[in-house]
């Protein structure tokens, strides 16, 4: 099983987890033009998706999923209230999941779970094949017990470090949006991953990577040496998840 991220933050989102001869999208943040730019830096096209799973409706996360799933025919899996989001337009495969019931596509099986966030419905993934799990966190105000016996010894995580707290306090944000991304709905911040990291049995981590950093709140130092710090690794091995660059394929074995 390998992942790779097109792009992450506040300015779109997209990864990609591939197992045997399936691929899935998770989140299309992005034009589809620009996904289809991404994609072959990854050496993926279209036509080598089989699903697009959507996470919540946020623009940049969802901006490009209906003109996806209606140019190309691409199955598409979201909650139903992320649904609700009628503003999508016609879907030409909807498949609806709860967040609380496992599901496959293809060679991947899929545990989603609930998280906290100022979305009708959001979700999170584990993904699996069966030997390894793949946790991914993003988008959420603060962790949970259910969060975090979801993410037990996980093989890789690909997880928030959205902000530094004292950059989001001293920085150019309102008031009111300062609250909103600190909040319990909100984003996680830096200290707030690495207690979860901590928590954690990260004993068999082969990868771990740092997720929809704030371009303004947050610099990638910062986020390696929270997460480096929690783990007793070094601060190269983190990985952080670009806006522009995202990351390349990571196998996990």
């Amino acid at each position: 099983m390998r992942f790779a991220s097109l792009g992450s933050g506040s300015g779109g989102n997209a990864a990609l987890v591939e197992e045997g001869g399936t691929c899935v999208l998770i989140d299309c943040g992005f034009s589809v033009r620009e996904t289809v730019r991404r994609l072959a830096r990854l050496g993926r096209s279209p036509d080598s998706i089989d699903a697009v799973l959507v996470t919540h409706e946020h623009a940049d996360h969802i901006g490009g999923v209906g003109v996806w799933a209606r140019r190309y025919g691409t199955q598409v899996w979201m909650t139903p209230g992320t649904w609700g989001r009628r503003d999508l337009g016609e879907l030409p495969r909807i498949e609806l999941f709860s967040c609380h019931e496992p599901f496959a596509i293809g060679d991947l099986e899929v545990w989603p779970f609930p998280v906290p966030h100022d979305a009708r419905e959001p979700s999170q993934f584990v993904m699996g094949n069966g030997a390894f799990r793949l946790g991914i966190l993003t988008d959420a105000g603060r962790s949970t017990q259910h969060i975090e016996a979801q993410l037990e010894g996980c093989d890789a995580l690909m997880i928030e470090c959205n902000h530094d707290s004292e950059m989001l306090a001293n920085g150019p944000y309102p008031p009111s949006l300062k609250a909103r991304v600190g909040g319990g709905h909100g984003h996680l911040s830096n200290s707030q991953t690495a207690g979860v990291l901590e928590r954690l049995n990260t004993s068999g981590l082969q990868h771990v990577v740092a997720a929809h950093l704030s371009e303004k709140n947050n610099h990638p130092d910062l986020a390696r040496a929270a997460i480096s710090n929690a783990l007793g690794c070094e601060p190269e091995w983190v990985t952080v998840a670009e806006q522009d660059e995202g990351f390349g394929w990571r196998e996990i074995v």
